[in-house]
C-alpha cells in the first residue's frame, strides 16, 4: 500500500434517500465514472471509503460521516452539481482543513461555474483516469484547475470492480448488479462499449468537450457480461449506456456474429441509435433487433418538425424518423404474430424548443402516435451549459435554469419566452382533438392505437 496517511472518501452524488424510495428508478443505478476511478485507485493500492447520498435519510447524517475524512472525491454531472456544492460546504464546516477534489462532466462543460465554488479545492476538467492517483497522493503539487488527459481507448480502462460501488441500503436491489426499471428482466448489468456521440446536436454536443476514444472490443464486452452473470447472476438483462451504440458498422457486425454465440444467454438489452443511421443501415438494424435481442431501442426523435430538427442540428429529418418508426412497427408486428413480446422504442421527445410553434408540437405528438411499440421519454428543451444552443441562450439571458435545477423533465419553466401554459395543456391532453385532426393525413391509420394517446399524459411530470 502506498504511504498515504489520509482518509479518502468518495461521495456518490444523487438525491438524498433515493435508495429508500418505494419505486425503482434510474436514480438507483450506479456511477460508471466513479466505479472506474475507484477501481484504478484500489489497483494502485490507494484505498478509499465511500458514502452514497442515496443511502442517507437526510443531510444531517452526512456531518459525522465526513468529519474524520481528510479528502473527499466527487464525480459531478450537471444535474448533481447542486448536491456536490452542498456536500463540499458540509465537509468544510466539519473539516476546514480537508481537501475537496471534484471532476466529471460538469467540470468539463461548465468550468467557470465549478471554479466559482470556493469549497472545491481542486477541479479536474476532462478525463481523470490518468490523473486521479497522483492528485490524491500529492494534491498540493497541482494547480487548482487541472486539465485531465483521457485514455485513447476504452480498452485501456480496467473492468470496473462493481463491489466498489456503494451498496444500496435496500435489500431488494441486486448489488453489485442493478435493478430493472421495466426495460428487461431483473437484475440488470449496465455497461459501456463506446464513449462520445460523434454528432453535434446543439442541445448536447458532447463531442466538443470529450475527445473521441476507441471502442471496447466486442470480446471484452461479452466477457464482462459473462463474468457478471457467473459471479453475481443469473443476469436478467443489459443496459448498454453508450451515447450512441448504433455506429461503426464493422463493430456492430462483429457484435451480431459473436453475441448470440459467445454470451452465456441472449440477454435482452437497451441501446441507443439514430433514425438517420437506421435508414442508412436498415438491414443491419433489423438483424440486430431480430438476432441479438436488442429489445429496447433508444432514439432521439426529438421533433416531428424539420424546422425544429434543423435548429437542434440533429442532422436527421422527419422522413428519417418515419422510416425508423415504420421499420420497427413492421418488426414488432412480426413478433406479435409469432406470439413474442415486440421490441420497443425508448422514444426521446423534446417539446418547448426555441421557435417551436403549436403546430410543430402537434406534429411531434402525431409522430409519436405513429409508433405502435414505444416507451415515451418526454423532455422540455433545457439550455444546458456546454451545449451550443444552451450557451447561446444563457449568454442572451434567456435561461431560467440554475445550478439548483439542472434537469430536462417537463413540468417547470426552463427558458424565457416559452408559453409553458400551452405545453402544460398539451401534456394534459387538452389538444387531443387538434392533434387527431391531422393524424389521418400525417400517419398511416393502421399504425394508430387509441391507447397511445394516453401515454404522454401518463408520463407527464414523472
Amino acid at each position: 500500500m502506498k504511504n498515504i496517511k489520509n482518509r479518502i472518501m468518495w461521495v456518490d452524488l444523487g438525491e438524498i434517500g433515493a435508495f429508500h424510495w418505494e419505486k425503482i428508478c434510474t436514480d438507483m443505478w450506479q456511477d460508471h465514472g466513479l466505479g472506474v476511478l475507484r477501481t484504478i485507485m484500489h489497483k494502485n493500492s490507494i484505498f478509499t471509503e465511500i458514502v452514497s447520498l442515496k443511502n442517507l435519510h437526510n443531510w444531517d447524517e452526512l456531518y459525522p460521516i465526513l468529519q474524520p475524512i481528510n479528502i473527499i472525491l466527487m464525480n459531478v454531472r450537471s444535474y448533481t452539481f447542486p448536491f456536490a456544492c452542498k456536500v463540499a460546504k458540509i465537509f468544510k464546516e466539519v473539516n476546514p482543513n480537508g481537501i475537496v477534489i471534484a471532476g466529471g462532466m460538469h467540470a468539463t462543460v461548465a468550468i467557470d461555474e465549478m471554479s466559482s465554488i470556493s469549497d472545491f479545492d481542486y477541479i479536474c476538467s476532462g478525463g481523470g483516469e490518468n490523473l486521479i492517483c497522483d492528485i490524491v497522493t500529492n494534491p498540493k503539487s497541482f494547480p487548482r484547475v487541472v486539465k485531465g488527459v483521457p485514455s485513447t481507448s476504452l480498452s485501456d480502462w480496467p473492468t470496473i470492480n462493481r463491489t466498489l460501488w456503494p451498496r444500496p441500503i435496500r435489500k431488494d436491489i441486486p448489488w453489485p448488479l442493478e435493478p430493472s426499471i421495466g426495460w428487461g428482466p431483473n437484475p440488470v448489468a449496465t455497461v459501456i462499449t463506446s464513449r462520445v456521440c460523434p454528432w453535434a446536436c446543439s442541445f448536447c454536443n458532447e463531442v466538443s468537450f470529450i475527445p473521441t476514444m476507441a471502442r471496447r472490443s466486442v470480446d471484452q464486452v461479452i466477457d464482462e457480461l459473462n463474468h457478471l452473470d457467473e459471479a453475481y447472476g443469473p443476469l436478467g438483462s443489459v443496459i448498454i449506456h453508450d451515447s450512441m451504440f448504433f455506429q461503426q458498422p464493422s463493430w456492430l457486425e462483429e457484435w451480431l456474429e459473436k453475441y448470440p454465440k459467445k454470451a452465456n444467454k441472449l440477454w435482452p438489452y437497451w441501446a441507443a441509435a439514430r433514425s438517420d443511421t437506421v435508414k442508412k443501415w436498415p438491414d443491419l438494424f433489423e438483424a440486430l433487433v431480430r438476432q441479438t435481442n436488442w429489445h429496447t431501442i433508444s432514439i432521439g426523435f426529438e421533433s416531428g418538425s424539420d424546422k425544429i430538427l434543423k435548429m437542434l442540428n440533429k442532422e436527421c429529418t422527419v422522413e428519417d424518423n418515419l422510416f425508423a418508426i415504420d421499420l420497427l412497427n413492421k418488426i414488432g408486428d412480426d413478433f406479435v404474430k409469432q406470439g413474442k413480446n415486440p421490441p420497443k422504442f425508448f422514444a426521446n421527445i423534446i417539446f418547448a424548443s426555441p421557435a417551436e410553434t403549436p403546430e410543430d408540437a402537434f406534429d411531434t405528438a402525431r409522430m409519436f402516435y405513429r409508433m405502435k411499440y414505444a416507451i415515451p421519454s418526454i423532455a422540455y428543451f433545457a439550455p444546458y451549459p456546454g451545449s451550443a444552443l444552451g450557451n447561446q441562450l444563457i449568454a442572451e439571458g434567456k435561461s431560467l435554469m440554475s445550478k439548483d435545477d439542472y434537469h430536462r423533465y417537463p413540468g417547470d419553466r426552463k427558458m424565457k419566452g416559452i408559453d409553458y401554459d400551452f405545453y402544460d395543456r398539451l401534456m394534459k391532453g387538452e389538444y387531443d382533438r387538434e392533434i387527431a385532426a391531422g393524424v389521418e393525413d400525417w400517419a398511416k391509420p393502421k399504425a394508430m392505437e387509441k391507447k397511445q394517446f394516453q401515454i404522454i399524459k401518463e408520463s407527464y411530470g414523472k
